[in-house]
């Protein structure tokens, strides 16, 4: 339980450095409400992502589980080395398109406290299809013998991770107030230049963890 929630927190937090929730979260703490917009931008992104996860875990992953005719733990293993690997292609391509990532604009959203919640489960929902390394946390708790309690939390945990840098903002808004802006400012322009290179390395060090030990696994 101890190392799925590891593995499901740093895979949550390589995949926090994404530019299309920081983004408009960097937006969001320009404008009048600042503070409540990013704070419930971050609720939306992390209610469809939670319920989202819960969903996949609990219901066709446990039954696709069930048709596999292997033992439990060598699925499991087999899953981790899978997952490792994705996460390790997709640090490829990141690197390799570093420099055409890096020149798209960031996107933005309204500013109102009712848009921003809107954006915020809009954007979670867009990106769910193309979300990698999420699909490989559910793998993974689905092939593990956490009983339903336990896979909520874990998929919570990986949640968590993935907005840590909106509740990051918010933290800072709330403290340094208008004194925040140019550090906001600053931390926008380095998103725009550096967020595929970030993310590139992270994934590249939780893939190739998840990779060693789903091989160490299988090969004991």
């Amino acid at each position: 339980m101890l190392r799925l929630a590891g593995i499901a927190l740093s895979v949550g937090l390589a995949d926090s450095i994404n530019p299309s929730t920081v983004g408009p979260a960097l937006y969001l703490a320009t404008t009048r409400h600042r503070a409540l917009g990013v704070l419930l931008f971050t609720v939306g992104v992390f209610a469809v992502d939670l319920v989202a996860g819960i969903a996949l875990t609990l219901g066709p992953g446990r039954l696709l589980l069930g048709l596999v005719p292997h033992p439990r733990r060598t699925v499991r293993h087999v899953i981790e080395l899978a997952a490792g690997i994705v996460l390790l292609a997709l640090a490829v391509v990141l690197w390799l398109k570093r420099r055409d990532l890096a020149r798209r604009e960031l996107p933005l959203q309204s500013g109102r406290g009712g848009s921003a919640l809107v954006a915020g489960a809009s954007i979670a929902a867009v990106e769910l299809p193309t979300a990698f390394p999420y699909f490989a946390v559910i793998a993974a708790i689905v092939a593990s013998t956490a009983n339903l309690p336990e896979s909520v939390v874990l998929v919570a945990v990986y949640c968590l991770g993935f907005v840590a840098p909106l509740l990051a903002i918010v933290v800072v808004l709330l403290v340094a107030g208008d004194r925040a802006d140019p550090l906001l400012e600053r931390s926008a322009a380095w998103l725009q230049r550096q967020w595929p290179v970030v993310v590139a390395a992270l994934l590249l060090l939780v893939g190739s963890g998840l990779a060693v030990v789903g091989a160490a696994g299988l090969l004991r």
